[in-house]
């Protein structure tokens, strides 16, 4: 997954779009943990939206 939090947010939110029904989902399959990444993208003022299941 990239570094760069804006890239990783187009990542994240194209593989929430295209393969996965929500955060928790992608979060385990990837091995990587939802705070972290939550934070991460939290940084950069993006938040989970569960209804939308994106980054907004």
């Amino acid at each position: 997954m990239p570094d760069d939090p804006i890239l990783l947010l187009s990542y994240v939110n194209t593989e929430l779009r295209d393969f996965y029904p929500d955060l928790g989902s992608f979060c385990e399959d990837k091995g990587v943990s939802e705070q972290e990444l939550r934070g991460k993208l939290r940084g950069i003022s993006y938040e989970y939206d569960k209804n939308l299941n994106r980054f907004v």
